[in-house]
């Protein structure tokens, strides 16, 4: 059994809704999957100037929190951020931020990562969200793995980086096939590779 950590944050529910799939797509390649959202650390002031953000922070409220126990459990870990002026938001930098100790101990080494990501407009800062992200993987030992163009659908998606959806001027459009099967794509190449490592390992 692969055990896949999907830790993520979303404001408005785009990266939800990614996070969504790619719970689906794990789950139907056989792995244990956690589903994770980061703490949210925005004051109330910001929440609610924006409803659907509002909206999304009361629908997710039961749901359990990313915590580093998640991080350790796992064999593989998609990271998931909107962009904030090319890079991750302070959401999941913070997470991101609170994992030292395991770093020290070395447990965040030698497991597979990936990343996801969304913005309003289609060069708004998505591969560079992805890089920033990757910048922590590099620090951990971890193993990235990259969608690059080893599938055709990568063609119609476009992003060797990760999977990445624009969501419009609103952050309402729709996610797209191409993005959900780039997703369907990450999930099964990440799980992949993990395996392969394993038994290799």
């Amino acid at each position: 059994m692969t055990n896949v950590a999907i830790i993520y944050y979303s404001s408005t529910g785009n990266l939800h809704e990614m996070a969504l799939r790619l719970e689906k797509a794990a789950g139907s390649e056989g792995a244990d999957v956690r589903r994770r959202h980061v703490a949210e650390i925005a004051p109330d002031a910001a929440i609610d100037s924006n409803p659907r953000w509002r909206e999304h922070v009361d629908a997710i409220a039961e749901e359990p929190r990313a915590t580093g126990d998640d991080m350790e459990w796992a064999d593989v870990v998609l990271l998931g951020s909107p962009t904030r002026f090319g890079n991750v938001t302070s959401q999941l930098q913070q997470f991101l931020d609170t994992l030292g100790p395991l770093w020290a101990q070395g447990t965040l080494a030698d497991k597979v990562y990936a990343g996801f990501t969304s913005s309003q407009t289609a060069h708004g800062g998505q591969e560079s969200t992805l890089l920033a992200m990757y910048h922590g993987v590099a620090h951990f030992g971890g193993i990235l793995v990259t969608p690059g163009y080893t599938d055709p659908l990568k063609f119609v998606d476009g992003n060797p980086y990760g999977v990445s959806h624009v969501s419009g001027a609103d952050n309402d459009d729709p996610i797209g096939d191409g993005v959900l099967d780039a997703l369907d794509h990450l999930a099964a190449r990440t799980i992949r590779i993990s395996r392969r490592l394993t038994v290799e390992g």
